[in-house]
């Protein structure tokens, strides 16, 4: 079964006004199936993959582009690095729109080569896995605090009850696990962690330990919804504080990772510094931290967690969907003050706690804390160049498991988590 995916129309977009449109993300999440279904007669298709291709690709690079000559679809294009100084060449010469469409799952090396090589002629685009709107047959637009359009929502989407929802987490978002229910998750992943490793971490600098990294693997997922901590991290998997910062890094470049930063103003005193991290896909999260069901993982000890993990997982999905850097900030000060989620576009903060409760009273107590940011400007803010940091702080959100979307108080709303 093949779901549509938001993204295409942001691909189409960048293909309309680039040379060249390259397609990020971990590997299995649906790339090479989404670009090869937009694909007219005319374009080419060549994977990478096959090593005998991916041999006269490296070798004979400009021969390579006159074998596959544009429109073309190259996957799995990071193998061979040595053809884009040809792109490059095809983009100039040419300047043909979408010419070419590229995919790679090892952002960290080919992003180094197409800043290199492809500055100003390629659109870069992040695919995620399957998003939950998506899963249920819908194509939304990125998540915003805007009451009436989650009221729309409201109408479009059916509910979902508590175990419904965590059957969802449980599951995750690869489309090959929603492609057949013949598919057994735990292999699937098991699968998913072997290939991962042994091709893409191995072609990484400094990953000599693949047991090593798995077991780092396990404690990153355990501790999803956290704020980074590498000495923590690096204790806990019998590494150096640097070597954990570095390998959690090629998570973060992976897209298996995404790395929520810290919303500082120079109003707003004690704010810890360091970034809270998050799976982007819950389902793998599950598997390397042992959960055998979604039952026992929604009555376990990690149950807020991987709820709020799936939530900020959603919500950065629903950006990178419409080809947006997700505008997402979280809170906390050194008197353990805390908002979750911060949507901050426009001058304007959008405060979310994210709780599992149907109706979590005293949950948007914390907003308040971003008040200073609305003071007017002091003359002093103004001569010293930091009146531009005011923000209007706006329409804030529980999102939970409410039976509807209910004010919390005339600014503040619950939000059922099932209509993100």
């Amino acid at each position: 079964m093949y779901y549509e995916r938001t993204i295409e129309t942001a691909i189409q977009k960048i293909s309309d006004t680039f040379p060249v449109v390259i397609v990020t993300g971990p590997r299995q999440i649906g790339k090479t199936t989404l670009l090869s279904k937009m694909a007219d007669s005319s374009r080419k298709i060549v994977s990478l993959d096959n090593p005998t291709i991916r041999a006269f690709a490296k070798n004979e690079p400009e021969l390579f582009l006159q074998r596959y000559a544009p429109p073309v679809m190259i996957d799995e294009v990071q193998y061979a690095p040595e053809l884009f100084d040809y792109i490059k060449i095809y983009a100039d010469q040419d300047k043909h729109m979408g010419d070419f469409w590229l995919t790679g799952s090892q952002t960290f090396h080919m992003m180094k080569k197409v800043t290199e090589s492809l500055a100003g002629r390629a659109g870069v685009l992040r695919m995620s896995g399957l998003s939950n709107s998506e899963i249920n047959g819908n194509r939304l637009p990125a998540f915003q605090l805007d009451i009436t359009m989650l009221s729309e929502r409201m109408n479009q989407i059916k509910p979902m009850k508590l175990q419904e929802l965590y059957a969802r987490i449980f599951k995750g978002s690869m489309p090959r696990l929603y492609e057949s229910e013949l598919v057994n998750k735990e292999q699937y992943y098991e699968s998913y962690l072997e290939t991962y490793i042994s091709r893409d971490i191995k072609d990484l600098s400094q990953v000599a330990d693949e047991t090593a990294f798995l077991n780092f693997m396990n404690v990153v997922a355990a501790r999803t919804a956290t704020n980074v901590n590498y000495d923590t991290i690096a204790g806990e998997s019998g590494i150096s504080a640097p070597t954990a910062k570095h390998w959690l890094s090629i998570l973060v470049s992976s897209g298996l990772i995404a790395l929520i930063q810290p919303y500082s103003n120079n109003a707003l005193k004690r704010v810890i510094k360091s970034p809270r991290m998050y799976f982007l896909d819950t389902g793998l999260c599950a598997h390397l931290t042992k959960w055998t069901s979604p039952e026992t993982l929604e009555a376990g000890a990690m149950n807020g967690a991987i709820f709020e993990t799936w939530v900020v997982s959603e919500i950065y999905k629903s950006y990178l969907n419409q080809g947006k850097q997700p505008p997402l900030y979280f809170y906390r000060d050194s008197n353990k003050k805390e908002i979750d989620l911060i949507i901050y576009q426009d001058g304007i903060l959008n405060p979310i706690e994210i709780k599992k409760s149907s109706a979590p009273k005293n949950a948007a107590k914390n907003f308040s804390v971003l008040s200073p940011v609305e003071k007017e400007p002091s003359k002093e803010s103004i001569l010293n160049g930091t009146a531009h940091l005011k923000a209007n702080v706006g329409t804030g959100g529980v999102i939970c498991m409410p039976p509807d979307l209910l004010p919390v108080d005339k600014k503040n709303w619950y939000i059922p988590a099932w209509i993100i």
